[in-house]
């Protein structure tokens, strides 16, 4: 994510992180819709490249996850995984912006 920095880094196979990132944002009470996931939207185009890795078989995946609490403004949280490794964003922008208390329980509950 271009003029983003993560809050989080695992250097960890990803494979079940989005799942546990799910699960510890449930347990802190917060509620989460999945937005977006870059391997099933991939899968309506087989002919598209990798642009990490130009072929179609890569590890590459982003998830895009929305976190609700008692705000009526969600925060997005995005997950981007390859090589391993497992970035975690929250979207923050004039158009987007969190609660401070919203980031502050995402934050608490996956760090």
């Amino acid at each position: 994510m271009i003029g983003a920095s993560p809050f989080l880094i695992l250097d960890k196979p990803c494979d079940h992180l989005v799942d546990w990132a799910v699960q510890e944002l449930t347990n802190a009470g917060l509620q989460i819709m999945p937005t977006f996931d870059l391997q099933a939207a991939r899968l309506s185009h087989p002919d598209c490249p990798c642009p990490y890795h130009g072929t179609q078989a890569c590890d590459c995946q982003m998830v895009v996850l929305l976190v609700y609490a008692d705000e009526p403004q969600p925060a997005s949280l995005v997950i981007h995984m390859h090589h391993g490794r497992a970035l975690f964003y929250l979207v923050d922008t004039p158009q987007q912006r969190a609660g401070e208390h919203l980031i502050a329980l995402i934050q608490g509950a996956l760090l």
